[in-house]
């Protein structure tokens, strides 16, 4: 049995009273998804974990089949996992979003719509004027930007300390920026990142102050946590003054549009160590992961699977929704198990759009499921038969189109395959799913009970 997850990022929602206190599910067109509930079984699954923030780096893990207690490191490493960053055992990964701020609160979490290339420009005049300066006084290498997708890049401190408190700035829509700043942990709690290191070989021949002394010695540019958390304000103070005369984003302001003027990092962490999909299922043989969003990508990575780059995938509603379904049945030819992401219903929740969410999850449902299932008629195993494949369609969280955030709550999912006994369930949305077969269940059990299908 082949198996091929389709999720839409934040596709789950709450009544809304403009749809006369329906979901958007229940009110979308999703005829595909209706037909997989309706001839397959349902339930819903609970992808947060007690204590843990209901962000995609954390339901996407979850969803996989991962426990977070035992690899959760935040969604920098992931990114950089997915970047082709390789990372050094002190250094601290953090997600750094480019931003747009208007009368000190935070108006949009992705610069207005900030384009890559546009991006890269600015990435490229922050290391120059920004962590380059930072790097002379410190004596080190102590700060690097590292250009992603869109506004959705990386920011590397060596030896930064991962006990800080940080805001995801999508979590915050129209709130003041300056109460959000980020925050040393509790002294409890505080994580030394001399603890993680290893000693380096003297023949390495290190110079300039060694990176790492001997066993009994840690690395000499390590950071508190306070010292962390001053560094990253720092940062996200003189990026502001940088950006504002930056002319990307005079130009905007002569035109009256959204500037990208300010990055905001959020969920860091040092190299996780994660099993791949492969060792906890022996079945599955190879697998890929289908995204245009670095986190998921990175993921995918740390699991094991193969990333697929699809031309014209943009984490966005104009996403290449076509190339995205034929590269799904290009894997479901040599692969045992594929991951498809769609991050546009997500986004349209977090800019409150309910229409171009309703939009995006129709598409999710013609554009990519609907040409996956019909081509399941060509997949033929060694014998020339049918190959078996097991469907899943799930959200990893809800993101409201009223609230444009995350929100920790239990998802609906559906599981097809061919003979499947179908239980009593006949439309896909957060209601219906209530009375599903599956009931509700808890983190990795989604994963253990796909791959026995």
């Amino acid at each position: 049995m082949k198996h091929i997850i389709i999720l839409g990022d934040g596709m789950a929602d709450h009544p809304v009273e403009r749809l006369g206190g329906k979901t958007l599910l229940q009110v979308a067109e999703k005829p595909m998804m209706d037909k997989l509930a309706r001839e397959g079984r349902c339930g819903r699954l609970v992808t947060v974990p007690e204590g843990f923030p209901p962000g995609s780096e954390v339901a996407n893990t979850a969803i996989l089949g991962y426990d977070l207690n035992k690899v959760y490191e935040g969604r920098g490493p992931l990114e950089a996992a997915s970047i082709g960053y390789e990372m050094a055992d002190d250094d601290f990964a953090i997600r750094c979003n480019i931003i747009t701020l208007e009368d000190g609160r935070i108006i949009t979490h992705n610069g207005g719509n900030l384009q890559t290339d546009d991006a890269r420009v600015l990435i490229n005049y922050l290391n120059e004027e920004l962590a380059k300066p930072i790097n002379e006084r410190e004596g080190c290498e102590r700060v690097k930007f590292i250009c992603g997708i869109q506004y959705r890049h990386l920011l590397v401190i060596k030896g930064g300390n991962k006990n800080i408190i940080c805001n995801p700035p999508h979590d915050h829509p129209n709130e003041e920026w300056k109460p959000l700043l980020v925050k040393p942990g509790n002294a409890t709690e505080n994580v030394d990142v001399k603890s993680l290191l290893k000693p380096v070989p003297k023949t390495l021949n290190i110079e300039k102050d060694e990176i790492y002394g001997d066993a009994n010695d840690y690395h000499k540019y390590s950071l508190t946590r306070d010292k962390t958390a001053d560094l990253l304000n720092e940062l996200i103070l003189k990026s502001q003054e940088l950006l504002a005369r930056h002319p990307y984003n005079l130009e905007k302001a002569a035109k009256g549009e959204r500037q990208a003027n300010s990055i905001w990092p959020w969920s860091g962490g040092y190299r996780p160590s994660m099993q791949t999909l492969m060792e906890q299922f022996p079945q599955i043989k190879s697998g890929s992961v289908i995204s245009a969003v670095d986190l998921i990508q990175g993921i995918g990575r740390y699991a094991g699977l193969k990333i697929v780059k699809v031309p014209g995938a943009t984490g966005l509603a104009d996403t290449n929704y076509e190339g995205k379904a034929q590269a799904a049945i290009e894997a479901l030819r040599t692969d045992d198990f594929v991951f498809v992401h769609v991050e546009a219903t997500d986004e349209a929740g977090h800019d409150g759009d309910l229409d171009l969410k309703l939009k995006a999850i129709n598409y999710l449902d013609q554009r990519i499921i609907k040409p996956i299932y019909e081509s399941l008629e060509s997949l033929k195993d060694e014998n020339g038969n049918n190959a078996p494949v097991c469907i899943a369609v799930l959200p990893d969280h809800p993101t409201p189109v009223e609230l444009r955030i995350h929100v920790n709550e239990p998802v609906p999912f559906l599981i097809w395959h061919r003979g499947i006994k179908a239980d009593d369930v006949q439309h896909y949305d957060e209601i219906a799913c209530v009375s599903g077969s599956y009931g509700l269940l808890r983190l990795q059990e989604f994963i253990q009970t796909f791959m026995r299908e």
